[in-house]
This record gives structure tokens, sequence and C-alpha cells, in this order.
């Protein structure tokens, strides 16, 4: 998927932004780190769902996103190993956006390309464990939080204020 933008683009991810890729989520994800593995093998199993935003010529952000089950997150610094051929929801890893973004429209412009990709995919909804205070975010979106007891062990690995949010989807 590659989306222009005033300053910038979306462009696709490869392993080969790996170092661009992990630099800004030691920046943006200090409290929530992976190692460098995890992150290439999720650019290898679901490249359709990896980009890099490039602002002003230099990387800004990036989304990891990919097919997986409804309400089982993946743990933090996990590998995936496979993504699954019966997935129940379209996940969404990461939308990571160093500061210098703010204010540029980048990232609801991938919030709105990252739902339209799901929606066209086949899935009923997208889901996410919102950190770092980014639930008004995802709000503007139409994610709900959503309470799942089954989850709430796996959601204070990340934070106490980690929630499981959930946008449902339909053929509009």
């Amino acid at each position: 998927m590659r989306i222009e933008l005033a300053r910038g683009v979306w462009r696709p991810a490869s392993e080969d932004d790996l170092a661009a890729i992990v630099a800004i989520a030691d920046i943006v994800h200090v409290n929530y780190p992976e190692e460098d593995a995890v992150i290439a093998e999720r650019l290898r199993l679901y490249p359709a769902g990896c980009t890099l935003l490039e602002l002003d010529g230099k990387p800004a952000g990036y989304t990891l996103t990919h097919p997986w089950y409804y309400a089982e997150p993946p743990s933090l610094n996990m590998r995936l190993k496979a993504i699954p051929e019966r997935a129940t929801t379209y996940y969404v890893h990461d939308l990571a956006l160093l500061p210098e973004t703010r204010g540029s429209g980048a990232g609801g412009v991938m919030a709105d390309a990252i739902l339209a990709h799901a929606r066209d995919s086949g899935y009923a909804n997208a889901s996410l464990v919102a950190v770092n205070s980014s639930v008004p975010f995802w709000s503007r979106f139409g994610f709900e939080v959503v309470s799942e007891p089954a989850l709430a062990a796996k959601l204070m690995t990340y934070d106490a204020d980690a929630r499981f949010m959930v946008r449902k989807l339909s053929a509009e």
C-alpha cells in the first residue's frame, strides 16, 4: 500500500527497513521493547500489513498489522511463527509515529487505510492493544474498549493503562 501525503509517503515496508523501524520503536515504545527478530518476522510473514512513513525523506513512522485470533493478542516480544489460516480478527500490532509527525495527518490516513485493508480482506473486526495513552486516537476511528476478563493478566504485561480495543467492520 502506498499513500502520498503533503510532506511524504506511507510506503510498503520490507526487511531492508528493519533498522529504521527498530530506531523508531526504540523512541516511541520505550516501555514496550521487542527484539529485532520479532519485528523482522512480522515484516516477512505479512508484508501487506507493514508500512514505513517517510516525511521530508526521513523515516518517521511504521505499521505492523496482520490477521490473528480475536481476543488473543500476541504477547509482547513474541514471535508468531505463522499467520493463522483461520484468523478471526485483523490485528493492529503497531502504528508508531515519531513526535515530529504530529499535525501531519499521517496517523489518521494510515488508520483509515488499515481499516479499509481489513474490511477488503473480509475481516468482521479489527483489534489492538492501546498503549501510550492512544485510546482517544483509536476511538476516533470507531474502536471501542472491550472488557475481556481472560485478557486482564496479558494486558498487565504491557502496563496498567493498556486496553483491548475492537472495531467492528462491515462492507461499506
